[in-house]
């Protein structure tokens, strides 16, 4: 025991020189990279290092005895000479020379699958049992609703940017997306090595690690934040992602249907089989179904969604007509498919024994695309996404926990699942804890809000190839946004729109092309009608002004009265006081948290410079964009995928 403590010292003494040359014993402050947001004083780090020593060494000695009741001297010294052989280990992680060690033994660290899919919103049925009238009456997500009962529903689950590239950066590196370098944009994105992503932490700390399909992207490398290529999965193809289409083509699109769950299967099993059995792992799972394109009628034809049971229960954005109707009853269809294949991922799981110690977490990057109020606006419609988490070893299921989450907030979550230090960095909040508790509704009382944000989408979606700036705060009341440039075009240029009057491209292109007009919102026949029947019809022009046209500078939305965030009432005098209080909360927020958009000086922000304002070389669409296949609903060459 003498060796012990001496090294015990030792750790103590090697954490202190390191410190010392950080700062001056009080506080170290990381940034982005781990170097501040949080401070946190150099001996309560001390503390931390000495306590994960204490633990591992006690845990060791008692699986040595448990492991030999009758060990003999010499394996107790060499028990000690392990422990010594940590310190050094330890050591070396606090200098940044070594991977992180877990102070969990490996058969205590659940597995973690991640099932995150493009563009999908707070759509499945098990909200429509919670509030009924809306679309969720509609469709059918037996699997994710089954996964909520066995674990917790959340009911305000919130993305951090509601665009695939900066809500994926967040939610992978812990972070606010403003904190994540080029990362906060989409065409133009570029990975920053040197920021922490959950996922290559977990496998420094021991997990292997793979994926199938979408991680983050676009953006350069593609899943840079697992790994990218060096932990891709294939074993089976990705005809998934095209299932609408897949479908379509088919003369038996039963039979086609399940060729793509076994898809999703064997894929799955592939990753497993080539493992060894003694690892934790993390299976990130990427659908991009969900995202534009898809076939017209497919929901009708391949799901038996009905178009006109959506009458009455389309969010206030979108126009109560035939047109739109069977164009979200095709997006509820994708999302049914995606359920079906969170079907075949939890069937591998059950049939191999895993179930029990694998942690699942199933999300969407943001809001349904092309169409008002969705993808790329910081309304409801944009950012509230579904969330259920399971561990049925480790969590109490059957509740539904109605605190708010940001997606960022996933990242610690699974390290502390994992045993895996949380970088300070991170500005994401653990919900570990609050899975591991029993009880429902508002279950920690400081969750009562989230902030959300957005930068650049398209490139050229603006002739200056500018952003359109928005942060805003959520509250369960109420919703208030900063336009920070309320000069700018939200849903970028078209004519009449911030470009020369001129006749609009037709309904064809518009259908086609996200770039013909308004190049933040996905081509879709539901952009296409909006557009046509505003211009033409005042009826319709509500629709049309409320999509495209300029926003004030701050936007307030009383949420009980206005549950679909269609008044505006920053200009009410009633709400004076409330909208003075959100937008103070939010600009403090913002600074403390390193926000760009705010910093003081007369500097421009740099988000309004290169290299965030750089052409994207018009990458259309470049980002592994599907295939024609039939009638497609638009989006050709949609930036997303």
């Amino acid at each position: 025991m003498k060796e012990i403590t001496e090294h015990r010292l030792l750790l103590t003494e090697i954490c202190s020189q390191r410190l010392s040359k950080s700062s001056t014993g009080r506080a170290i402050r990381a940034d982005k990279y781990g170097r501040g947001d949080r401070m946190l004083s150099s001996h309560s780090v001390i503390q931390r290092a000495v306590a994960a020593f204490d633990s591992l060494q006690e845990r060791v000695i008692l699986t040595r005895i448990s492991e030999h009741p009758d060990s003999r001297p010499q394996k107790g010294f060499h028990m000690l000479s392990s422990c010594c052989r940590f310190t050094l280990a330890f050591a070396l992680v606090l200098c940044g020379r070594a991977s992180i060690v877990s102070p969990l033994a490996a058969a205590e660290r659940p597995n973690v699958v991640v099932v995150f899919a493009d563009d999908w919103g707070h759509f499945a049925s098990a909200y429509g049992q919670l509030r009924p009238g809306t679309i969720n009456d509609v469709v059918q997500t037996p699997n994710f609703d089954g996964l909520a009962k066995a674990g917790v529903l959340f009911t305000n689950a919130f993305v951090n940017a509601p665009s695939c590239t900066p809500c994926r950066s967040s939610l992978l590196s812990g972070q606010y997306f403003w904190r994540t370098g080029r990362g906060a944009i989409l065409q133009g994105a570029i990975w920053d090595a040197a920021i922490p992503s959950f996922p290559l932490l977990l496998e420094q700390s021991g997990y292997r690690i793979g994926s199938h399909g979408k991680v983050w992207s676009p953006g350069s490398p593609a899943n840079a934040p697992i790994g990218a290529r060096r932990t891709a999965v294939n074993f089976a193809g990705g005809r998934f992602n095209d299932f609408s289409e897949e479908l379509a083509k088919a003369p038996d699109p039963t039979a086609v249907k399940e060729q793509l769950l076994e898809e999703v299967r064997q894929n799955f099993r592939g990753f497993l089989k080539a493992a060894d059995g003694r690892q934790p792992f993390l299976y990130w799972w990427g659908p991009t179904n969900t995202h534009r394109t898809w076939i017209q009628g497919s929901g009708k034809k391949f799901w038996n969604i009905n178009p006109d049971t959506l009458q009455g229960r389309l969010p206030g954005h979108l126009p109560d007509v035939a047109e739109v109707r069977e164009d979200v009853a095709d997006y509820l269809g994708e999302v049914q498919a995606l359920d079906a294949g969170l079907g075949a991922l939890l069937q591998v799981l059950r049939e191999d024994g895993l179930a029990q110690n694998t942690l699942v977490i199933v999300s969407g990057d943001h809001g349904m695309p092309g169409v008002p109020g969705g993808k790329c606006n910081l309304y409801d419609l944009g950012t509230h996404v579904s969330l259920a988490i399971a561990c049925p070893g480790r969590i109490p299921g059957g509740r539904v926990v109605d605190d708010f989450v940001s997606l960022p907030d996933l990242a610690p979550t699974v390290l502390d699942a994992g045993g895996v230090p949380v970088p300070d960095v991170m500005t994401g909040r653990s919900l570990w804890s609050l899975l591991q508790q029993s009880s429902g509704g508002q279950v920690e009382a400081g969750r009562d809000s989230v902030l959300i944000g957005r930068e650049r989408h398209v490139a050229r979606a603006r002739t200056d190839l500018l952003p359109y700036p928005q942060r805003a705060i959520r509250t369960r009341d109420y919703l208030y946004i900063r336009n920070f440039a309320p000069d700018r075009w939200p849903m970028g240029t078209a004519p009449g729109f911030g470009l020369p009057e001129g006749p609009m491209p037709a309904k064809e292109q518009l259908n086609a092309s996200t770039f013909a007009a308004f190049a933040d919102m996905d081509a879709s026949p539901t952009k296409a009608w909006v557009i046509e029947q505003g211009l033409s019809d005042t009826e319709w022009r509500p629709f049309l002004d409320r999509a495209f046209a300029l926003r004030p500078g701050e936007e307030l939305y009383a949420l009980k009265a206005d549950p679909d965030q269609l008044h505006n009432v920053a200009a009410d005098p009633q709400f004076a006081d409330v909208r003075k209080e959100l937008s103070e909360r939010l600009l403090e927020a913002l600074r403390a948290s390193g926000d760009p958009r705010v910093a003081p000086g007369p500097e421009p922000v740099v988000f309004d410079q290169p290299p965030f304002t750089d052409d994207a070389d018009n990458a259309a669409g470049k980002a592994g964009q599907k295939k024609k296949a039939g009638k497609k609903t638009g989006n050709e060459n949609a930036p997303g995928k």
